[in-house]
């Protein structure tokens, strides 16, 4: 059974850069306070109406595909993750397959948030190992800054999250010594709403308005979304972040040790670890608990922010482009995220 390789990588940021300060013309915040709380310094705002979701991740696919050798036309399956595609529905995956021209080919929509691009390289690394698939392009992109609540109220979110795209394109690889090892998923629901996104949904509004003589109308036509619930700033995400951060500690250390052991490695024989840029923090908690060396973990969330389900690939891009990623190094990637969820792998690159 052959392994899966990265045989190309890319990435896509936006121009437009927003710093701490500029967020001070919004909200009662300043650049220690974030700082402190996040380590970001930064980060990247697609343009409102030139960018979307698919357009980023077009950019970072069009790089990943020459950098694998290969053409759009040759891509024979699509992987795409995101939280904010461009509509309700349709999905991402068959956006890019139509901006790009590709041939009729599969695309699937990956929906685990800062998980997601590794849920996507676990899906397709089965593909390419079953020999379904030869050339599987897998993104992550995401364009936070249009769905955030820029006030004071809603500032402990909107300061985290930035815009951007990564990509990779899988494809089979008969080197013993190279290639994806194992991948590792859990979730744990248990606690899904300290950190959710609740309207609009189809929850029956259960998780937001509860009285039904709040809505503007019969409740029959208003509980996908009123103007009661976007007043009430209903609309925009929710985050309990001490429960988070306490959550994500424990297990990023436990998803990346999982994948380590299973392939009879310690955190010692890690060339470089690439975890989700959740927070700055917990990298560095993560960093502690596991002894590693600041040349063995690479951190860029102080550029671009939390960019979820890019936010991983966006590293791993930067890390291989700045030579820190060599030929033979092993490699693990992890994330933990919303759901709950979390995943790793690992990877000989």
């Amino acid at each position: 059974m052959p392994r899966s390789k990265i045989a190309g990588i890319g990435k896509y940021v936006p121009e437009r850069v927003v710093t701490n300060q500029d967020l001070t013309q919004y909200m009662d915040t300043d650049d220690q306070w974030i700082l402190e709380r996040t380590g970001i310094k930064e980060r990247r705002y697609a343009h409102r109406t030139e960018e979307t979701t698919t357009t980023m991740a077009v950019e970072a696919a069009k790089i990943a595909i020459e950098r694998a050798g290969t053409t759009a036309q040759e891509i024979d399956f699509i992987v795409f993750a995101t939280l904010s595609p461009d509509y309700y529905f349709p999905g991402c995956g068959v956006m890019l397959q139509r901006a790009m021209k590709m041939k009729e080919v599969g695309a699937l929509d990956v929906r685990n948030q800062c998980s997601g691009f590794l849920y996507a390289i676990s899906v397709a690394d089965q593909f390419i190992k079953s020999g379904m698939y030869k050339n599987i392009l897998v993104v992550g992109s995401e364009k936070h800054s249009f769905g955030l609540d820029f006030s004071t109220r809603g500032r402990n979110i909107s300061v985290i999250f930035g815009d951007g795209a990564g990509a990779v394109v899988l494809q089979p690889t008969e080197k013993t010594d190279q290639g994806i090892l194992s991948t590792h998923l859990h979730s744990d629901g248990e606690s899904a709403e300290i950190l959710a996104m609740y309207n609009p949904g189809t929850h029956a509004n259960h998780w937001g308005e509860k009285n039904y003589a709040d809505f503007d109308e019969a409740p029959i036509a208003q509980m996908f979304m009123s103007h009661k619930m976007i007043d009430k700033a209903q609309n925009f995400p929710f985050m309990d972040g001490q429960s988070v951060f306490k959550k994500a500690v424990v297990k990023f250390p436990e998803v990346i040790m999982e994948a380590l052991l299973a392939n009879g490695y310690q955190s010692t024989d890690l060339n470089m670890l690439i975890p989700h840029q959740a927070n700055l923090r917990i990298s560095q908690f993560v960093q502690q608990k596991l002894k590693l060396t600041e040349d063995q973990v690479y951190n860029n969330i102080q550029q671009y922010g939390n960019t979820t389900a890019a936010s991983v690939p966006i590293a791993l891009c930067e890390a291989w482009e700045k030579g820190k990623i060599k030929e033979g190094d092993l490699v693990c990637l992890a994330a933990f995220g919303s759901g709950f969820t979390w995943a790793s792998a690992l990877l000989k690159w």
